[in-house]
């Protein structure tokens, strides 16, 4: 059954080793870096609990996330899972617990690609995706290694240590040392998966391992980045970064045991890799953010809408057009995850169930790191120096001096200074505070770097095809005319 938000909550105080400003951090559901976050996560476990969106979220009492798609209804489905948790933080909590619930589903439809001679990991893979789903829990994962050297392999680099790597089997298990980073959302998770999705050579053996612990694992540490939600005055003058910060950390292994049942994939290069990309994981992975990167195009065209009524501009027909321009990328979004969903695959003869269809899959992650940055540049044009103009809290405005003055002079017609005040404060949130420009970035690199999903596209995205189409043109007339 799904737990509840306070259920949630209570899983958290776990004992887990979090680190921010030089501070250990007992209590993430109730630290002031944390804690608004972790009550915005635990409002999306109340929403499939118990709410009039239950039926939605929930089938059999597991959340669809968990779910092996059999048809391309069942896509849908998920789908629709998928916008009611998106639309929950307006598209900014973007590694929800349905992202690596989808990633499970896909290790699942596909446990054979797990067993090799050296070693058989298709039953932790089928026991992970069981566990999380009959527990209902919350997992992350981090599969980026730190940013050292990049012209060298992990097991090339200046330490031995520097990434995650085998150092040690014991009969229970294997012990891990090393770091991962940009965890993003891991210190909120109940559970963090480890592993890598680059491609190894065969001399990185030692660390083409991967494994799923809980958080609170010892020897697991967790360094946060600077929060947001700290430095949040309140939620009238951040009402985004107030409540939506999923934070991103570095994971630090420091000779963490792994038991047996929780290693997927070890010593072996190919399986390491190929669990991303030849399972369906990765595809339900876009899924989930092709759909929650729509939904936060609706809401960043929305408020953009409201600016320019609110600046009495909306009418004025360059404006118009620019509304226009936004609200295309909008159905943009929209038909990526239904023209993923409409060509959807079947996995291992049908026997995986479906996966969304590949190259349109792929094709979301160039669309979606080119266009977001365009998107939020358009909209600061749209609301322009008024974004800039702001009382310095919403404290202003009931100030028996400033609030009257504020009152005077921040305002439009049919907008009183109040509603202004309020709008453009969560248009800078999105747009030009701190907490946007990570969103800007993140966006940008979401499912990697460009260098890497255009070289795949290429390779993946229907090439032959196309090629074929224009040879038969080339091959339909010569010297003599048409044949």
């Amino acid at each position: 059954m799904t737990r509840s938000g306070q259920e949630y909550l209570a899983s958290l105080r776990d004992g887990r080793e979090i680190w921010l400003d030089g501070e250990r951090i007992e209590d993430v559901a109730s630290h002031p870096a944390f804690r608004n976050t972790a009550a915005s996560i635990a409002h999306l476990y109340d929403l499939a609990h118990d709410s009039a969106h239950a039926p939605v979220l929930t089938r059999g009492g597991v959340h669809r996330a968990f779910a092996i798609p059999r048809s391309y209804g069942d896509l849908v489905a998920r789908r629709e899972a998928y916008k009611v948790w998106a639309e929950a933080s307006f598209g900014f909590l973007g590694r929800t617990p349905d992202c690596m619930a989808g990633g499970a589903a896909g290790f699942a439809a596909l446990p054979s690609l797990f067993t090799t001679d050296a070693y058989d990991g298709s039953d932790a893979a089928l026991a992970y995706h069981r566990r999380l789903a009959e527990g209902d829990l919350y997992p992350t994962f981090t599969l980026t290694n730190p940013q050292i050297d990049r012209t060298r392999p992990p097991s090339a680099q200046e330490e031995d240590d520097l990434v995650v790597r085998v150092v040690a089997e014991k009969d229970g298990g294997i012990v891990v040392r090393g770091a991962k980073t940009i965890g993003t959302a891991a210190v909120f998770g109940n559970e963090v998966l480890v592993g890598t999705i680059e491609p190894l050579t065969p001399q990185d053996v030692e660390h083409a391992v991967c494994f799923s612990v809980p958080v609170g694992t010892p020897g697991l540490r967790l360094v946060s980045r600077t929060s947001y939600e700290a430095r949040a005055r309140s939620v009238f003058d951040n009402p985004l970064s107030s409540r939506f910060d999923e934070n991103d950390a570095l994971l630090v292994c420091d000779d963490v045991f792994v038991p047996w049942e929780r290693v997927l994939a070890y010593r072996n290069v190919d399986v390491a890799f190929r669990m991303w990309w030849h399972t369906p994981a990765y595809l339900n992975f876009v899924h989930q953010a092709a759909t929650r990167f729509w939904t936060k195009l609706e809401f960043l065209t929305g408020v953009a809408i409201l600016i320019t009524k609110a600046n009495n501009t909306y009418e004025v027909p360059q404006v118009t057009q620019a509304i226009g321009r936004l609200l295309g990328r909008v159905a943009q979004a929209k038909a990526f995850v239904l023209a993923a969903e409409a060509s959807c695959e079947e996995v291992d003869g049908g026997r995986g169930g479906v996966a969304p269809g590949r190259d349109i899959s792929y094709a979301h992650r160039i669309m979606a790191g080119e266009l977001y940055p365009q998107a939020v540049q358009e909209i600061r044009l749209l609301a322009g120096g008024g974004l800039i103009q702001l009382p310095a809290s919403g404290e202003d405005l009931l100030h028996p001096e400033l609030g009257p003055l504020l009152r005077k002079y921040v305002r439009s017609p049919g907008t009183p200074a109040e509603d202004r005040v309020k709008l453009l404060k969560l248009a800078w949130d999105a747009l030009g505070s701190e907490f946007a420009g990570r969103h800007e970035q993140y966006e940008r690199f979401y499912h990697g770097a460009p260098h890497v999903y255009l070289t795949q596209q290429a390779w993946e995205g229907g090439g032959p095809a196309c090629e074929a189409l224009a040879r038969a043109c080339l091959d339909g007339y010569g010297l003599g005319g048409a044949r």
